[in-house]
């Protein structure tokens, strides 16, 4: 007779934590920590908050599994762009505009204030995707473009990848925000041109111009 399965790791158990963790994440990203409560969350899921809890002991836990998912999301998708064998220095760098990106778009800027005054531990949970991942995006970006004669040979990368964690740390914090009046994924792609553009070759700044006009280019119908 096989083992009983508990209610946790069953199949109908996974899909109602994905489930979860889909609106949850949609809710928290779009209105904030404050504005998410189990009580709401629960009604939108049509199901009981008993249920819920079931999953996640609270609304922390929640929160927590939530970045969690998109810090492992980012980095894999991430790390497919950088090791992709076909891609240049300038397409895996507008890959990596685009991963990002695509995550900065979900995030309203008041959902970092939420965050950083309501959840400080949840605000440095973020600090430390960014710790993780910013220096290993950066330095592999710029090893690859110095090899294809795209960067600037004498850029020290290791150097290089701390000034941009340290540059779009400061300018991802909501009193800058309110202060450029720009959402996150427009100040990603204003740092990105600034910075790469004081570290490529003029052949890479040709390159990168030219797949950046090239992606902003409508789709043929």
């Amino acid at each position: 007779m096989p083992p009983s399965r508990s209610p946790r790791s069953s199949p109908a158990a996974t899909l109602s934590r994905t489930r979860i963790l889909e609106v949850a994440r949609t809710l928290l990203l779009a209105y904030g920590f404050n504005a998410l409560t189990m009580d709401d969350l629960a009604r939108e899921l049509g199901m009981s908050k008993k249920t819920l809890y079931v999953h996640f002991p609270s609304k922390n836990a929640l929160a927590e599994a939530i970045l969690d998912g998109i810090g492992k999301s980012i980095r894999t998708r991430l790390e497919a762009v950088l090791s992709h064998p076909e891609f240049t220095f300038a397409q895996k760098l507008c890959g990596v505009i685009d991963v990002v990106g695509s995550v900065l778009g979900k995030v309203s800027p008041a959902t970092f204030r939420d965050l950083q005054r309501n959840a400080p531990h949840l605000y440095q949970k973020i600090e430390a995707i960014r710790q993780k991942n910013i220096p290993f995006v950066i330095g592999s970006l710029i090893r690859t473009g110095i090899a294809e004669g795209m960067v600037r040979p004498e850029i020290d990368p290791a150097f290089a990848a701390e000034f941009w964690l340290q540059a779009i740390r400061g300018l991802i914090q909501p009193d800058i925000l309110d202060r450029t009046q720009l959402t996150p994924k427009q100040t990603l792609g204003k740092s990105i041109h600034l910075f790469f553009n004081g570290l490529l070759t003029p052949a890479g700044r040709k390159d990168y111009e030219h797949h950046i006009v090239s992606r902003e280019k409508p789709a043929a119908s």
